[in-house]
């Protein structure tokens, strides 16, 4: 199976850069080149690939309204690899409150962005539960929770699953806290983010902080 591949760049260089490493995989094609935010919007929704590399700074329309827009379209819409050259939490937790499923470093190696789109197509997220659970904490610190109606929706079982998610667990540690194999917490893991109508585990966590399931420092 092909993934498609959409790069989104103000650079003409940058963008042929990630078109030839990625173009040289076999099992990886760049369908789509856009120039700004808008036009990323407006050829992901053309082109429905698999992927979109988003830069953050672009003219017009930034990276990260673009990312809330493709975020928009549901769970079954492309997901969003962020490329910057700028190591900073705020640029982190905000692609990945508009919806963005990764970030990476655009002066990280070839083999990484080679990765990375695997990783997302793949359907899971990008960044190391540790790091997600550092820049969401020290975010949502400022943000007031808010009653979150599909709290609900969880099972007693589900809503345990997503306190050990925000708590940066991987499914070996899940399976092993609840005491069930790990085949049985992807399915947990699975429902859970149906439910809350949830892009990847990413967002999970994200929605646990800002939900007020989960206090800040609290785990």
């Amino acid at each position: 199976m092909t993934i498609r591949v959409v790069i989104a760049d103000d650079q003409a260089m940058v963008r042929a850069g990630f078109a030839l490493i990625l173009d040289a995989e076999p099992d990886v094609e760049v369908v789509g080149e856009a120039h700004d935010g808008e036009a990323a919007v407006a050829t992901v929704r053309q082109l429905r690939p698999d992927v979109v590399l988003m830069d953050v700074q672009m003219p017009n329309v930034d990276g990260i309204e673009a990312t809330k827009r493709i975020a928009s379209d549901g769970p079954g819409s492309c997901r969003v690899l962020i490329l910057t050259t700028f190591e900073r939490d705020d640029y982190v937790f905000e692609a990945l409150q508009a919806g963005a499923s990764g970030f990476l470093l655009k002066n990280s190696p070839p083999e990484d962005l080679i990765r990375a789109v695997r990783i997302l197509a793949a359907g899971d997220a990008l960044l190391a539960p540790a790091v997600t659970r550092r820049v969401v904490e020290e975010f949502c610190a400022a943000v007031r929770p808010r009653d979150d109606p599909r709290l609900a929706l969880l099972t007693e079982r589900e809503s345990q699953v997503l306190r050990l998610l925000a708590a940066g667990r991987s499914n070996a540690e899940l399976a092993a806290a609840l005491g069930v194999g790990e085949g049985t917490v992807k399915t947990h893991v699975s429902h859970l983010l149906a439910k809350l109508n949830l892009r990847d585990r990413v967002q999970a966590v994200v929605f646990a902080y800002e939900s007020g399931l989960v206090a800040r420092g609290s785990q």
